[in-house]
C-alpha cells in the first residue's frame, strides 16, 4: 500500500484494538521528516481489497550499527499488526522479502505478534514493560505507591518545587536541554531536537511536555504521549540537581494526575532493561514487570546489530561520552543517535 493512501491506513489502526502509536501515520511520518529513514508499509488485504493486516518499517541506515528494517522507528511498540495469525505470518514473510530486495540484512520487530519460520528468532530477557491502572484521585494513587517511594514523594510535595505543563517552543527547548544533558550523563547521544517537535506536531493534544522547576529554573522534564486512554512518558529525564530535589518523583506523580485531568485511566510507565536502576525504580513506584520478546529476521549468514549501550563492546565509549562538554554531545550526538532507530 502506498504511503499516499491515507485515509486506509488511518481507518484500520482507529479500529483494531491491539493499534499503538507506533503504528500510526503520525508516528511513522513524524520519524521520517526527523530523521530521514524512509518507511515502507507492508500490507494484506482480502478479496475486496480492504486490509486485512500492517506492518510499518522504517529503513534505518548507519555507518556504526548498520542496517535494519525496524518496525517502527524509534519506538518501544509496534510490530505486526493483523486480524488473525495467517495475515501476521503473510505480514512477517513480506517483510523478510522486503528486506531481502532493498538488500537489508535484518528486520527487527518490538511488539505484535511473534513471526516464527526461517531466519527468524524471538529475543527475551533484555527488557521489560511497566504499567497499571491509574487510581481514582492524589489521595488513592498515594497509597498504591509502596510506603518507602510514597514517602519520598510526599518530600517532593514539601520542596518548593513547581509543575507547569505545555507545547510552546520555550517548553520544547527546556525539554530539551533537560533531555539532552540526561542523556549526556548516562553516555548516551542525544537524538536531533526536532525528532521531539515532529513528534508533537504529529500528535497535537496527545503530546506534550510536563516541566518540574526549581524557583525558574527547569530541572525535570518529560514529553508523553497519550493512546486511548493511557498516558505514556516516552523521552524524559533530569539535572544533576533533580535527584536531591526528589524532582523525578514529583514529575512522574504530576504527569499522572495531569492524565487523570485528560480523562487517562493507565499509566504505562514504559520499557526498561533489566538489572539497571530504571528497572529498579519503576518496581519502586509499585509497577510489576511485564517481561516483552521482541523478534528479528536475519538474512543468512548475517549478524544482528548492537545497538545495546550496556554491551560490553561500547564500554569504552560511554565513559568518554560522559565527559563531553554538552556542546559537543549536542553536535555529534544526533548524527550517531539517528542510527539506533
Amino acid at each position: 500500500m502506498p504511503l499516499s493512501d491515507a485515509a486506509a491506513w488511518d481507518a484500520y489502526i482507529a479500529a483494531h484494538p491491539d493499534a499503538t502509536p507506533f503504528h500510526t501515520r503520525a508516528w511513522c511520518e513524524a520519524i521520517t521528516k526527523a530523521t530521514g529513514h524512509r518507511c515502507h508499509l507492508v500490507t494484506a488485504r482480502d478479496a475486496d481489497g480492504a486490509l486485512t493486516g500492517l506492518l510499518p518499517l522504517h529503513h534505518i541506515r548507519s555507518p556504526l550499527f548498520g542496517q535494519a528494517l525496524v518496525g517502527s522507528g524509534f519506538a518501544v511498540d509496534g510490530g505486526i499488526l493483523a486480524d488473525n495469525a495467517a495475515v501476521a505470518a503473510t505480514l512477517a514473510g513480506g517483510a523478510a522479502d522486503l528486506a531481502r530486495s532493498l538488500g537489508v540484512p535484518s528486520v527487527e520487530l518490538r511488539g505484535g505478534p511473534l513471526p516464527g519460520g526461517a531466519g527468524w528468532t524471538r529475543e527475551e530477557g533484555i527488557y521489560a514493560g511497566f504499567a497499571r491502572d491509574l487510581a481514582a484521585d492524589d489521595d488513592a494513587e498515594l497509597l498504591a505507591i509502596p510506603r518507602k517511594q510514597r514517602a519520598e514523594v510526599r518530600k517532593a510535595f514539601e520542596s518548593g518545587l513547581t509543575v507547569t505543563t505545555g507545547r510552546s517552543e520555550q517548553d520544547r527547548r527546556d525539554h530539551y536541554r533537560i533531555y539532552a544533558t540526561s542523556v549526556r550523563n548516562l553516555g548516551t547521544p542525544v537524538f536531533h531536537k526536532s525528532l521531539f517537535s515532529c513528534v508533537i506536531e504529529a500528535f497535537g493534544d496527545d503530546a506534550d511536555i510536563l516541566n518540574v522547576r526549581n524557583d525558574s529554573e527547569v530541572v525535570a522534564s518529560i514529553l508523553s504521549l497519550t493512546w486511548r486512554g493511557t498516558v505514556m512518558p516516552y523521552w524524559g529525564g533530569g539535572t544533576a540537581d533533580a535527584r536531591r530535589l526528589r524532582a523525578n518523583e514529583l514529575m512522574y506523580f504530576a504527569l499522572m494526575r495531569h492524565a487523570r485531568a485528560k480523562g487517562c485511566t493507565r499509566f504505562d510507565f514504559g520499557r526498561s532493561k533489566l538489572g539497571t536502576g530504571p528497572f529498579a525504580y519503576k518496581k519502586n513506584w509499585g509497577f510489576e514487570p511485564q517481561p516483552l520478546v521482541y523478534a528479528r529476521w536475519l538474512a543468512p549468514g548475517e549478524t544482528a546489530r548492537d545497538t545495546n549501550p550496556n554491551s560490553a563492546k561500547y564500554r569504552l565509549q560511554v565513559d568518554l561520552w560522559k565527559k563531553l562538554p554538552l556542546w559537543a554531545a549536542n553536535r555529534i550526538g544526533p548524527p550517531i543517535a539517528r542510527g539506533l532507530g
